[in-house]
């Protein structure tokens, strides 16, 4: 009887511990997760001088698009999306400007590249601009991303369009993915965003 009720006590300080040791390993695992910090995604943002660029950036980093100033040089914007540290480097598209693009081409885990859908009397420069860069080797395999932009506009070509008259459904090495958005109201930047932090979580494992 004395060796019933040992036994007994023993088996509820077991279970008591069981719990609390569940709990401890919650906590442990909560803190783990709270204290690792974001993964750092580097994100080339290049296109034509005035496809929107600065402004999907800007929205992308929830600020005033209100003014917008051709970018002479570059932007650099951090943002935080799905547990990843987007570092989102917005690149002049001047003409003149287009030959530096090559310095930034090191480590890029995705290329984003952003088309004014409205002027299609630069279809062909812009078709001829992503073509070169899809043949740099330092972005060889590189998700890329096209932001078919400016959608809010009537004169804008659907992306289904875009895609056939740049003959994306050419690309085979790499992932890629067009996207209808207007980085002036935000619609569809958020999608594209989406499938960027997919790319990568795809591209590490």
């Amino acid at each position: 009887m004395c060796w019933s009720s040992i036994a007994h006590d023993t088996i509820q300080d077991q279970r008591y511990g069981s719990g609390f040791g569940m709990l401890q390993g919650l906590l442990s695992i909560l803190r783990k997760l709270k204290s690792t910090p974001d993964q750092e995604v580097r994100i080339l943002l290049l296109g034509l001088d005035n496809g929107g660029k600065t402004t999907l950036l800007k929205q992308l980093a929830s600020e005033d698009i209100s003014h917008i100033t051709p970018t002479q040089g570059f932007n650099i914007k951090s943002v935080q999306s799905q547990g990843f540290k987007l570092n989102v480097w917005d690149i002049g598209g001047q003409r003149k400007i287009r030959p530096y693009w090559r310095n930034y081409f090191e480590n890029t885990d995705v290329l984003i590249y952003v088309i004014d859908s409205a002027d299609r009397k630069r279809f062909e420069e812009t078709g001829q601009e992503l073509a070169e860069l899809l043949d740099e080797e330092k972005l060889s395999g590189v998700p890329v991303l096209i932001f078919a932009n400016k959608q809010d506009l009537l004169t804008a070509a659907p992306a289904s369009e875009i895609a056939e008259g740049l003959n994306l459904h050419t690309i085979r090495d790499r992932i890629w993915q067009i996207q209808s958005c207007s980085a002036l109201t935000g619609e569809g930047v958020q999608d594209g965003m989406n499938w960027v932090c997919k790319s990568v979580n795809a591209k590490k494992k």
